[in-house]
């Protein structure tokens, strides 16, 4: 029972490490190509970092959406289909 347990916390931060690695690595790499801009023009202009970011997050949101739905999805389906076999 207990590892059953322990197995569905790990699947539980997996699924959702792999639904929010998109959004997280396209922000990290964004921000690190506009340092490098601002380093290079030497342009300080805070809202320069924030603009791409957000809407290079948002693109990549909306194209990964029909996948982490799906994803989603199939885990929630896996923890319904679960809870008889905890409730003993």
């Amino acid at each position: 029972m207990e590892a059953k347990l322990v197995s569905l916390g790990v699947e539980t931060f997996k699924i959702a490490l792999m639904l929010a690695l998109p959004g997280l690595l396209t922000g990290m790499l964004l921000g690190l190509g506009v340092s490098i801009f601002q380093a290079t023009t030497q342009i300080n202009e805070m809202t320069l970092s924030f603009i791409p970011k957000i809407i290079g997050v948002v693109i990549v949101i909306v194209l990964t959406m029909p996948w982490m739905l799906n994803a989603m999805t199939d885990f929630s389906l896996n923890i319904f289909n679960m809870i008889p076999n905890f409730v003993e």
